[in-house]
């Protein structure tokens, strides 16, 4: 959390913290398993061979991409704000205060909702619209993000 914890406000405290959801390795998984079992297929052309290659590096190349998205992400609920990083060399951030934003809306595929992921849009007075997506169990964070605009609300 080293975004979050180096951009905290005075008096500023983390309540939830967000997190990627395993699901993102499954695809690179699902091409590793099948260059694999091209690999073992004993078959005498080059072209299951060549085909098992580029299976492979695609594999590779789509799990180190979805572990840098894991590991560059930082998603956060703290006592004043919503917080988003995303990126590893270039950032993208969105940081909205609870009193600027009107709803949090949860979309989940059929996968999202027997894996427990999904997507949250944050919309913000002004009509903005920013999509946080393959959010570890995306209900709890909605919940812990509502509770923490409500307690702000009344405290006005």
């Amino acid at each position: 959390m080293g975004y979050v914890t180096n951009n905290l406000m005075p008096d500023e405290r983390v309540i939830h913290v967000g997190k990627i959801h395993w699901f993102i390795f499954v695809s690179g998984a699902l091409m590793f398993v099948a260059a694999s079992g091209l690999f073992m297929m004993d078959s005498e052309g080059d072209m299951t061979q060549i085909l098992g290659v580029i299976l492979l590096v695609l594999a590779i190349t789509d799990l180190i991409k979805a572990f840098i998205f894991k590991i560059s992400t930082e998603l956060a609920i703290t006592s004043k704000r919503v917080i988003a990083k995303v990126g590893f060399i270039s950032r993208s951030t969105v940081e909205l205060s609870h009193r600027k934003i009107e709803s949090f809306n949860v979309d989940q595929s059929i996968y999202g909702r027997i894996f427990g992921f999904g997507t949250i849009v944050v919309c913000g007075t002004g009509g903005g619209k920013t999509p946080i997506p393959n959010i570890d169990d995306p209900l709890e964070f909605r919940r812990q993000a509502m509770k923490v605009a409500d307690e702000a609300d009344m405290q006005k």
